[in-house]
């Protein structure tokens, strides 16, 4: 098998009860459509079948967790970028010398936690990330559980004649109110502007060939081709559908645990249910292609 980055290698299609064994790997599943525990690999040592079987494990589940992981800045960096060029978040606040490793940390003076509504990472920008690799350090005591849904399941849920309506329609993406002033705790100016982008209501994954609704509360403003009126009352039933708890898993958090979850299939929402408790780690992100 050979190894996958970008939208080279193999074409995985989604074969219900017809998975192949993994041989370097043990997967085990959160629920039938989305999520998976990995275990038996150091993210930092990964042989090159171990690599292979951890991307396929992607391409099955849309999210994927590894505990008891312990990587360096470094590490962390490298392993994201076996998956392809890195992504620099347009806003949040990063390591010093490192654009790429993004702080994701909250404690009782924090006005706000990352990630707390519906959304798939960045999707205003033009090429918006492939995926996101969150490695948790500390952990509150109890809460800061993550909601993840698939947005396979949200499209093929949709009525034919939904889905007859939707399909080729392209919506407006537009980061401006999700971060201007966002990231002041931190010490973060805001940019004389934020990405914004158009891309396809269901969009193709370059990778499985399945299609998934890509609309999503953080960042979807409008449809475009049709009135406003009418644009705001699709996409409320399709916020509101594509977050119906059929299509989730939630994962609950222990120190050292790494989720890497495909930005192009997958929405994701995280609890700030722990306040006054701190929770803190980093996030790599890894560049993707342009919807199609």
């Amino acid at each position: 098998m050979n190894t996958l980055r970008g939208n080279q290698g193999p074409r995985y299609r989604h074969t219900p009860g017809e998975a192949a064994p993994y041989e370097t790997i043990r997967v085990e599943k959160l629920t039938p459509i989305i999520g998976a525990e990995i275990s038996g690999v150091d993210l930092a040592a990964l042989s090159n079948q171990q690599f292979d079987e951890v991307h396929r494990a992607l391409a099955e589940n849309l999210v994927i967790f590894f505990r008891d992981q312990r990587l360096t800045p470094r590490e962390h960096l490298d392993f994201g970028r076996r998956f392809g060029e890195l992504h620099i978040h347009p806003a949040a606040p990063h390591e010093e010398g490192e654009p790429a490793l993004m702080k994701i940390y909250a404690d009782a003076n924090s006005p706000r936690a990352n990630g707390e509504g519906w959304h798939s990472d960045v999707s205003c920008d033009e090429r918006p990330p492939m995926g996101s690799v969150l490695y948790i350090k500390q952990c509150p005591p109890h809460g800061g559980d993550t909601l993840f849904a698939s947005m396979y399941a949200a499209w093929d849920a949709l009525s034919d004649r939904m889905k007859t309506y939707l399909d080729g329609m392209i919506a407006v993406h537009d980061g401006e109110e999700v971060y201007r002033g966002t990231y002041a705790n931190f010490g973060v100016q805001d940019r004389p502007s934020y990405p914004k982008a158009e891309h396809p209501v269901a969009r193709t994954h370059p990778v499985t060939g399945r299609k998934a609704l890509y609309v999503n509360r953080g960042f979807t403003r409008r449809l475009l081709g049709v009135p406003r009126d009418e644009s705001d009352a699709v996409l409320r039933y399709l916020f509101e559908h594509a977050e119906n708890p059929l299509f989730q898993c939630r994962f609950r958090w222990t120190e050292n645990t790494v989720a890497f979850w495909d930005n192009r299939c997958a929405q994701h929402r995280a609890m700030w249910d722990y306040w006054p408790h701190t929770r803190s780690g980093n996030r790599v992100t890894i560049l993707g292609e342009r919807p199609v």
